[in-house]
């Protein structure tokens, strides 16, 4: 996209083009006819104040009237742009008037034209950029809720099959319970039958004998029990075709219900590596990468509690299904078909797997312990079971312990877990305590949560390994073990569960916190899941890092780095130009922070480390108003300049100083009169901000009087000032109080406003208004006008790639001057 189109596209920024070519005057419809004309040529390779380049501007200026001439002859032809073509010809003959004898002038203009627009097309790429991340989010948030809708969707619909089975268990019950009863009933006829066979053979045996006296009544009696035992054998007939059926009907159930548990628990199966291995993970992977930028939100792990719980419900419950019908199976042995395979006590394996897989899984640690850990400093960490309330192991809630172990032994943790509560490679204080309900009425969790808190945990010593190579102590990466072992459902099932925390880097000294930093980074963007601790790539694509700085950048002072900043970082860290196509560079961990950057003796983190560290303890409310540009190169930053009015400053990071900030600006030159100079203050750096802030500094300054590119400095940095309490003259003890004020050492350096009586550094200056013009103001000043200053030598040219090349700005009154006490008249 040309630069054209991508101003034009946004409003706001091209209605400020549009003031800005007016204030110039210079018509924008000039501008968009010859936009390829006026983006294909390089504007900064020429400099409007160097005789040298005058033939250069004369050729452009021509070349520009010719094609405005060629312009106006197309649109002569087309009749609606008769208007824009009279504004043409108007504009041609207003430029004639105006630069036929100073085409130098006419190239200023241009130049400061393109550089508004830069500075346009870096906000709109900023704007561009944070929609794309707005939109990421968007989509990111808008995807998280689909597959939260579809996750509870399918958990709904276990319930419902979950409910379903119960009631085809319980109906099998009922068949179960009937088949018992009439196979009781059957048992009865069958002994009935039994007794009436009994009495029928002594009468049969009687009726056999030749003296009978009563033989008829014997030949009744007999008929009688045979139509007994006929109705009891019909009874039993058909008690014995019921049992038939119900036993065909309850194994018929058994199979079905068996088939359509191990179906559901498929399904639940799949959901359950769904949440255990896709969305918790997941939650572990934000939660890591948090540590170099935003954390993930607590709704995210309410809700994977919330998926949690009802599998933990679900899997209980069919748990305890297959467990009734292994009993009901147990009351009434059934033979299955040949080749039919017996499934309960697999689906009871597989069930009981699934609870145990699902409780180990989900205790986790909520809020990871500081990942840059300090030997004898107190830390917090907290840990929760997503399944505890479920499960009710609140009723006996557990104990945790916290541990430190090494690398290697979190390695072996992975490999057997059966020494988890030996292992130790260090000394933790205040590291075991209970599990407690927290019922914190969230409505997003209105059954609370199980979890311990350690608020108070203090490392007391440590047992480093042997170091790997060329490996640091700050390299060397730990990690807390949380460990705890309870029981469910009445000691029915035992669990022991263990969590690693994200790896942790422990230090002994403060000077050791920069480097322990970037190993923190380093890990939490780069490590894969389920990787082998703590293994990470030697090298990673440029635009990863860059993406892991601007987060980090943006974490700690508000604001991330725009493209330009971090094209100026990847020419840093590859010791290459800025502008070129970064997109397919590696950096390695030794380019990141292990070698020195050329010409220095910090490394590429050190450097950025120390910068970012500056800007969230003193600079953030500039930072975050724009009003630093920081990262910027000093060639590039004298380009800038040398566009732009006298006194016109900016603000970049020094690249000599490790942690220091510089203001450069464009002023008369003191050695070649007429022309000028792009002059740098000595990088401040954060004991310097201590003193005084970089607000009052450059207020201070009477030389800055535009933040680049236009900005009135006031209008940009006066809410920063601090406020000068007004002195009492009548101090009980008989002094007048000072305060300090920044002065540029070199005495030729002032703004025309001071020339007539320029001051000399340093100063003391009692504070206004405390004096009148008739008062007996004493002021100590040091005359420097003798000391034969070589100025020559502060000059940008000729200078090196540092900064100390450059003016001393840090000369402050360190002691106040005792001034007579005032006398009255």
């Amino acid at each position: 996209m040309s630069r054209w189109a991508t101003l034009s596209g946004n409003t706001a920024v091209y209605a400020k083009l549009q003031e800005f070519y007016s204030h110039r005057s210079f018509p924008i419809e000039v501008r968009y006819f010859l936009c390829t004309w006026f983006e294909d040529k390089q504007w900064n390779l020429f400099d409007p104040d160097n005789p040298e380049h005058e033939p250069h501007a004369i050729q452009l200026f021509s070349n520009l009237l010719a094609l405005m001439r060629t312009k106006i002859q197309e649109l002569s032809v087309i009749p609606d742009f008769q208007a824009i073509k009279m504004c043409l010809e108007q504009t041609l003959v207003d430029f004639k008037n105006q630069y036929e004898n100073d085409q130098c002038g006419f190239l200023r203009v241009i130049q400061q034209c393109m550089d508004k627009e830069e500075e346009l097309v870096k906000i709109c790429q900023e704007e561009i950029l944070a929609g794309f991340m707005d939109q990421s989010s968007q989509s990111g948030a808008e995807h998280r809720e689909r597959v939260n809708a579809h996750i509870v969707q399918q958990l709904q619909q276990f319930h419902s099959d979950k409910s379903d089975l119960d009631d085809r268990v319980r109906k099998m019950l009922n068949l179960q319970e009937s088949f018992i009863i009439q196979y009781t009933e059957n048992m009865k006829i069958n002994s009935q039958i039994s007794n009436l066979h009994g009495q029928m053979q002594p009468v049969q045996h009687q009726l056999l004998s030749p003296h009978l006296a009563n033989k008829e009544k014997l030949h009744q009696t007999l008929k009688e029990l045979q139509a007994r035992q006929k109705n009891l054998e019909e009874d039993k007939k058909k008690l014995e075709s019921n049992l038939s059926e119900l036993g065909k009907e309850i194994l018929q159930s058994r199979l079905e219900l068996a088939d359509s548990y191990n179906k559901l628990i498929d399904e639940v199966q799949g959901m359950q590596k769904r949440v255990l291995d896709d969305e918790l993970i997941s939650w572990k992977r934000r939660q890591q990468l948090g540590g170099n930028g935003n954390l993930p939100k607590s709704e995210e792990l309410d809700s994977l509690q919330r998926w949690c719980e009802s599998l933990a419900e679900i899997i209980w419950c069919i748990r305890q299904q297959i467990k009734r019908m292994g009993i009901l199976r147990a009351q009434l042995p059934i033979d299955l078909p040949i080749g039919r395979p017996d499934l309960l006590p697999e689906l009871n394996d597989t069930i009981t797997g699934m609870l145990s897989s699902l409780v180990t899984s989900t205790f986790i640690v909520e809020q990871q312990p500081p990942q840059v850990l300090k030997k004898e400093s107190r830390f917090s960490a907290k840990v929760r079971l997503l399944v505890g309330g479920k499960l009710n192991i609140q009723m006996c809630p557990p104990q945790v312990k916290a541990t430190i172990i090494s690398e290697s032994q979190a390695k072996n943790m992975l490999r057997s877990d059966m020494l988890a509560k030996e292992t130790t490679s260090g000394t933790i204080l205040n590291n075991v305590g209970t599990m407690d309900w927290q019922d914190d009425r969230n409505p997003l969790l209105p059954s609370g949560c199980l979890s311990i808190h350690f608020r108070n945990m203090q490392l007391k010593a440590i047992k480093r390994s042997d170091k790997k190579g060329t490996e640091a102590v700050t390299e060397e990466k730990f990690c807390i073990l949380f460990q705890s072992d309870f029981n469910v459902g009445g000691n029915d099932l035992v669990f022991q569960v263990w969590t690693l925390s994200l790896p942790v880097v422990v230090t002994v000294h403060g000077n050791q916190e920069c480097n322990a930093m970037a190993t923190v980074l380093w890990d939490n963007a780069f490590a894969d899941p389920g990787r082998t601790p703590f293994v990470v790539p030697e090298s990673v694509p440029w635009p990863k890092l860059g993406e892991q700085l601007h987060g980090k950048f943006q974490q700690m002072t508000g604001k991330g780095l725009s493209p330009d900043s971090l094209d100026y970082l990847a020419s840093k860290v590859f010791n290459a130009p800025c502008g070129l196509d970064f997109s397919q560079y590696t950096v390695s961990w030794t380019q990141f922070n292990k070698e020195t950057l050329q010409g220095r003796t910090f490394t590429f983190w050190e450097w950025f480390y120390a910068v970012l560290k500056l800007t969230k303890e003193h600079l953030k409310g500039p930072w975050n108003d724009g009003s630093i540009i920081g990262f910027i190169s000093k060639t590039k930053a004298q380009e800038c300049l040398n566009r732009v009015e006298n006194g016109t400053f900016l603000l970049r990071f020094s690249d000599s100083e490790c942690g220091g900030i510089t203001i450069a600006w464009i002023a008369e030159s003191l050695t070649k009169p007429g022309e000028r100079e792009v002059w740098n203050l000595a990088p401040y750096i954060a004991k310097d901000f201590s003193v005084r802030g970089l607000a009052d500094r450059i207020h201070d300054l009477k030389n800055l009087t535009f933040l680049y590119p236009e900005i009135i400095k006031d209008d940009a940095f006066q809410k920063y000032y601090t406020a000068q309490p007004e002195s009492d003259t009548s101090s009980k003890n008989g002094y007048i109080a000072t305060h300090l004020v920044q002065v540029i050492g070199a005495g030729q350096l002032m703004c025309p406003d001071n020339m007539s009586n320029p001051p000399r550094s340093p100063q003391i200056i009692p504070p206004s208004p405390a004096y009148g013009p008739d008062s007996n103001q004493t002021t100590l000043t040091e005359n420097m006008e003798d000391m034969n200053m070589d100025l020559t030598e502060y000059l940008v040219t000729d200078y090196t790639a540092g900064d100390y090349d450059i003016i001393d700005a840090n000369q402050f009154v360190t002691g106040p001057y005792v001034l007579p006490p005032y006398q009255t008249n």
